[in-house]
């Protein structure tokens, strides 16, 4: 794939600033870079906190959206979960209305300043919800030791999970967990160990997991993310960075092109964002979202402008970015 000249880029992008209507892991406004590029538009959207190399993977992902055709489909819409970040039981409610038809919900759990009675609080409250058809997944971000991760899936375990994503940090502890816990049929899914990982194949190769997640951004784009899957030999979910409905169109492309999809895919964020890039946002209809580019609205995009301060610092990024991914070739 070629790399773009960074004066394209630079004229292509426009930097917004999305509020949330929850805050979720620590953000109220996520701030994005969307870029209209010849295949369509595509997201550059790192967090702040990455640092350049590590952002630059999302860059060579938002160029392969944006230059280059979408790869083959398997099918023309994608199951997707509702995600229900770490607020107050009395909350839950709320925010699943928001999620039209899920039948799966993902709770956030080990959240900074909370205890695990928080978590059991969210989660029956989201199992009650959901009623004893539906699907429910925790992720703790791998914010439990390996201790804590077993005593926590204990105490949740009545809840019927579908599956715990990144319980542990390190793979080694997954690994171990998954030993401690297999009695218990509660499989676990990692996270982090494969898309912040040198190396994505460890957690697989050492039987750290029964499913991985895999977000098509922070993986360098789809064509990256199908290989990690293929290599590892797992089921896969595919998830979202909390992008813009632009971003989410990307994760729908790497779901809609996996052969097996077993699991209901991380991809509804958009419901929890108060406004959006697109018109109208690719938030679920009866669980589902369809296969396709999106339609950027452009009043939307102006008024979701950010600061010329905040624009300079993205694009002072963007060229950062540009110049690790032309010295790497």
């Amino acid at each position: 794939m070629t790399l773009p000249p960074l004066a394209e880029l630079v004229e292509r992008a426009h930097v917004v600033a999305l509020p949330l209507t929850t805050r979720f892991r620590g953000v109220d406004v996520r701030e994005a870079m969307v870029i209209e590029g010849p295949a369509g538009w595509t997201e550059f959207s790192p967090f702040l906190e990455y640092a350049d190399d590590e952002a630059a993977v999302w860059l060579t992902a938002a160029v392969e959206f944006g230059w280059l055709p979408s790869p083959p489909t398997h099918r023309d819409s994608v199951a997707v979960n509702a995600t229900v970040p770490a607020i107050s039981s009395d909350r839950v409610g709320d925010v699943l209305a928001r999620f039209d038809g899920c039948r799966t919900a993902k709770v956030k759990v080990a959240e900074r300043g909370q205890v695990l009675g928080d978590d059991i609080a969210r989660v029956r409250a989201v199992r009650e919800a959901m009623g004893p058809e539906g699907r429910v997944r925790i992720d703790a971000n791998g914010g439990w030791n390996l201790d804590e991760a077993e005593h926590a899936l204990h105490a949740l375990a009545e809840f019927d999970l579908e599956y715990a994503e990144q319980p542990c940090a390190s793979v080694d502890e997954l690994a171990e967990l998954r030993r401690r816990i297999g009695y218990m049929g509660i499989p676990i899914a990692a996270d982090e160990s494969v898309r912040k990982a040198d190396d994505p194949i460890a957690v697989a190769r050492a039987g750290a997991a029964d499913l991985i997640v895999i977000k098509a951004q922070p993986l360098g784009g789809v064509a990256r993310a199908l290989s990690i899957v293929a290599e590892a030999g797992l089921p896969a979910v595919v998830s979202s960075a909390l992008d813009t409905s632009i971003g989410l169109a990307m994760g729908v492309a790497l779901a809609a092109s996996l052969p097996e999809l077993d699991y209901d895919c991380g991809l509804g964020t958009a419901s929890l964002f108060a406004a959006d890039v697109t018109a109208p946002p690719l938030r679920p209809a009866g669980g589902r979202l369809p296969v396709g580019r999106v339609s950027v609205d452009p009043a939307a995009v102006a008024a979701l402008a950010v600061s010329d301060d905040r624009r300079r610092w993205w694009l002072d990024r963007l060229e950062r970015c540009h110049g690790v991914l032309a010295a790497s070739r």
